[in-house]
């Protein structure tokens, strides 16, 4: 019985998931950390908490089944992709708070590298877009502004990572350090064609080639831990993946055309475009799916910054909610949106955008509007921005998407799922495994330990989904994000 522990490092908690061989959920734990805003538009988190909770959660699914602990053949990690920290080479403690990949603090240095006319240099080698959404541009505020960290890069005591490389350090007692080719390809630092860092990208974001990580595919060995001792033996790490990518994987999308849609704090959707990397003419970046035996595939992806935790923000900012699940309930209460259209740039507006200046607004109130439209507007607004960005991918790839494969908590909310598939015009098809993300990695696992030989194995295994048809008139839907857009209009 080969059972697999992943750990899923995301923006606001970190989850362990035990899963069999099949996917079956055999236990899980959770535990969040805390959001550290130290001042407008910046977004850190205690990288030393964080690893905290990977040994909470760890401890937790151990005490919970100790006969099944004994079973675990290999430990896999998704993560947050673009976060990013710098840490102690040999002690692996953070030396500054990890920068999350929300905060806006290089906005100014994406701006300068633009009028430099540096945008078709890092488009052509990492597929990304100049924006402080990827980690380069906050690497370079760090070594400009911290001459102290600067240092350390530069005498080699300190080196840079992404949360998994940050993780797998630590669980290796300092023994690996390394990462996967999806979470580098989201720093603006790797070449996506060549497979490997980028000297002249290194240098135009002032971080020491030295400092980077090594790169390897996501089924590879990553070390072994027990864990500081939590688990009664040492065991692989295997199976490492951004988040992202990782539900890409894990909804089998192995496919040129497949899509899946990822809602979480923010949404990514990404579309398999095969073996050849190519170039969006509107506002997907070109991301690095995952690199399996030496054989890359890639995908447009469109990003969007808030999608659950807009709502997150109805609840804890405003208190138009007290739990989450009162947005359903929100949403039946009244008939329609009456004209009320929430734009959620809080961090700016991502794909097909690209308005880091774009700030959030309310739209279309009148004396009539009652919460429930700010509530019922809030979830709609997750819907429209994955049309703006289907919309964006159908006419970069050429291709028709008439289904799209989605996971991540807030799929749950069936309202939201329902009004997706009506205002995309297209089949909805909602995984029963929440943890997708963690599923993905611990395929890449059950992979490297040679379970499963190939990807048509893991096609072959079965799967739970609730599918959603659109219900509404095309002119109806066509109507309704007529409304968003002219909303979008008024703040970009």
């Amino acid at each position: 019985m080969s059972l697999i522990l992943a750990i899923d490092q995301s923006t606001s908690a970190t989850k362990a998931v035990l899963f069999d061989a099949r996917g079956k959920v055999l236990n899980k734990a959770a535990r969040s950390h805390r959001q550290i805003y130290p001042q407008p538009g910046w977004v850190e988190h205690d990288a030393e908490e964080i690893w905290r909770n990977v040994l909470d959660v760890i401890r937790q699914i151990a005490r919970a089944n100790p006969k099944q602990v004994n079973h675990i053949a290999a430990l896999s990690i998704t993560n947050q992709r673009e976060t990013v920290v710098v840490f102690d080479r040999k002690t692996g403690k953070p030396l500054h708070h990890a920068l999350v990949w929300q905060d806006r603090r290089g906005d100014a240095i994406c701006g300068s590298l633009v009028k430099q006319k540096r945008e078709k240099l890092i488009r052509d080698l990492t597929g990304l877009k100049i924006d402080t959404y990827f980690s380069g541009s906050k690497l370079r505020w760090l070594a400009e502004n911290c001459p102290s960290i600067a240092g350390k890069l530069k005498d080699g005591s300190a080196v840079i990572g992404t949360i998994d490389t940050y993780l797998i350090h630590r669980l290796t007692d300092g023994g690996i350090f390394a990462t996967d080719y999806t979470n580098a390809s989201r720093t603006l630092l790797f070449d996506i064609k060549k497979l490997c860092w980028d000297r002249q990208l290194c240098k135009l974001f002032k971080v020491p080639h030295s400092a980077l990580p090594e790169v390897r595919e996501s089924s590879s060995h990553f070390g072994k831990t027990n864990a500081s001792g939590i688990l009664p033996k040492q065991i692989p790490i295997i199976g490492v993946m951004g988040d992202s990518q990782a539900s890409l994987f894990a909804q089998r999308c192995f496919s040129p055309g497949m899509a899946k849609a990822t809602f979480g704090t923010g949404t990514s959707v990404l579309l398999n475009i095969g073996s050849q990397p190519k170039t969006s003419k509107t506002g997907a970046v070109t991301a690095l799916a995952w690199v399996y035996r030496g054989k890359p595939i890639y995908a447009f992806e469109g990003l969007i910054n808030f999608s659950a935790a807009t709502i997150e923000w109805l609840k804890n900012q405003l208190g138009l909610i007290q739990n989450l699940s009162e947005v359903g309930q929100a949403s039946k209460n009244i008939f329609d949106n009456a004209g009320v259209y929430l734009v959620p740039a809080f961090a700016g507006l991502s794909a097909p955008y690209w308005s880091p200046e774009a700030r959030a607004a309310i739209i279309g109130l009148t004396a009539h509007s009652r919460k429930e439209h700010v509530v019922r507007a809030a979830l709609q607004s997750i819907a429209f921005q994955i049309r703006d960005v289907l919309d964006m991918m159908r006419d970069d790839a050429k291709v028709k998407i008439s289904r799209l494969h989605a996971d991540g908590g807030p799929t749950a909310n069936k309202s939201l799922m329902q009004f997706t598939a009506n205002v995309t015009g297209t089949k909805i098809v909602a995984s029963e495994v929440a943890e997708s993300s963690a599923w993905g990695a611990a395929l890449n696992g059950l992979l490297g330990l040679g379970v499963y030989r190939t990807l048509d194995d893991i096609a072959r295994l079965p799967r739970k989904q609730t599918t959603f048809a659109p219900k509404l008139s095309r002119a109806e839907a066509n109507r309704l994000h007529s409304g968003w857009l002219a909303a979008v209009k008024r703040i970009v």
